[in-house]
């Protein structure tokens, strides 16, 4: 452990709460418990933001009487012990907990609450409270474990300084998270629109994709395409991959969008002996088995390779089709795709080539396809360089809170306008 610098103290958290609240849920088979004004909280609610303002549900004063849960009052801590282990949030409002979170009150003629909730994200804080979970079923840190928490003490103006510059590039973060949010719901709207109603205005018709513009084709699939999927060659066979050069994706590679390097090669061996069909450039593929979110997901791939047999390949022979707006027209039929893994009550999660072969896809003109593709991708390439700019932030915060709690940086080494710059 470093030495601390000139002017601060070590203790515990025991030492500096004034008091640490338990808390509880109120009985649900009585309902007059839950029409109160009293904010109440599960753990669920403590997220990535410093500060909660707001809570799940209304308790009475006759449920907080009668119940484990407390009240914490606003410029206090709440640190989740039972579910969502580590997660610390000042409240801004009087609010009840449930039994999953403990309410810390600060003594703040020694402690600055927002200070306290900083230094308790702390990767040292929390590596230990993730060592002292116990538990047989759900695993949670005791209010004595938490109480051992070791903390630094600078003197106050130092610590509402450094609570200063991390609630600074916490807003900062929060902003892009925003602007992510914002931006992708607008994209999901857009292909609600554009996909049914198209560029230009013009009457609809139905059709078994839903209605579409009247000059729009509904074709199958496999018309317009060469749909297959791939294998994967035997990994204990070195002849099959030990310098191996050609590309080989798996499955793992659809989250990617668009897709621009393998991880994965091949030898000509396995070209030769193995069903691996090379799949052309700009050619989409499409995850037909997986767990999680890759089911149903799609992507473009801008090289040749070839793929496992946990992926589709589309590979388009009539050149009418723009692939970028075909990729984008498939991510709009993600939970639709993934629907159909599950009719007839099959519990494989699986589509099959077959099945996409006969897929119904809108085909506009060429140009409209293009203006399409573009303005998703406009939206794709906002998402990116927010998702970057969040990722940066990040990393910036990790650092500041390690340095500034340890002392390694003080607080007046820190540029305040070069870092708001930084931020915006």
């Amino acid at each position: 452990m470093l030495p601390l610098p000139k002017g601060w103290s070590g203790s515990h958290l025991g030492k500096v709460a004034k008091e640490m609240l338990g808390g509880g849920t109120p009985s649900t088979k009585n309902p007059g418990f839950w029409q109160g004004n009293i904010p109440w909280i599960t753990s669920k609610s403590l997220g990535e933001s410093i500060y909660l303002v707001s809570g799940e549900k209304t308790i009475t004063e006759e449920a907080v009487q009668k119940s484990a849960t407390h009240v914490v009052p606003a410029g206090n801590l709440i640190f989740a012990t039972r579910v969502g282990v580590g997660k610390v949030v000042v409240t801004k409002i009087d609010v009840a907990i449930s039994q999953d979170s403990t309410g810390i009150i600060v003594d703040t003629s020694e402690m600055d609450p927002l200070f306290l909730a900083f230094q308790l994200r702390s990767a040292p804080v929390q590596e230990y409270v993730q060592q002292n979970k116990r538990g047989a079923t759900i695993q949670g840190v005791t209010r004595t474990s938490l109480q051992q928490v070791g903390i630094v003490i600078p003197p106050l103006p130092e610590q509402r300084a450094i609570a200063h510059i991390l609630s600074t590039v916490q807003r900062a973060i929060e902003q892009q998270a925003r602007i992510i949010e914002v931006t992708t719901e607008l994209k999901r709207a857009l292909m609600r629109k554009l996909f049914t109603e198209g560029l230009h205005s013009e009457p609809q018709k139905e059709t078994e994709i839903g209605r579409v513009p009247q000059s729009w084709e509904v074709i199958a699939l496999g018309s317009l395409a060469k749909i297959g999927n791939g294998s994967t060659p035997k990994r204990d066979y070195k002849a099959y991959w030990e310098d191996g050069t050609y590309p080989w994706l798996t499955s793992g590679k659809i989250h990617e969008g668009v897709i621009t390097q393998a991880n994965e090669f091949v030898t000509q061996a396995a070209l030769s002996e193995c069903h691996l069909p090379r799949v052309k450039t700009n050619s989409l593929l499409i995850a037909i088995t997986g767990q999680g979110k890759t089911l149903g997901n799609s992507a473009l791939v801008t090289f040749e390779t070839c793929v496992s047999q946990h992926l589709a390949y589309v590979q388009f022979t009539d050149k009418r089709v723009v692939p970028r707006f075909m990729l984008w027209f498939l991510q709009s039929r993600y939970k639709h795709l993934r629907s159909i893994s599950q009719a007839g009550g099959s519990t494989k999660g699986a589509l099959t080539c077959g099945y996409l072969k006969t897929y119904p896809v809108p085909l506009p003109s060429e140009p409209e396809q293009i203006e399409i593709a573009d303005i998703f991708q406009t939206l794709t390439n906002k998402i990116k360089t927010h998702q970057r700019k969040q990722d940066a932030l990040n990393n910036l915060f990790r650092t500041l809170l390690h340095q500034l709690m340890t002392g390694q940086v003080r607080v007046n080494e820190i540029d305040l306008d070069e870092l708001k710059v930084v931020s915006n």
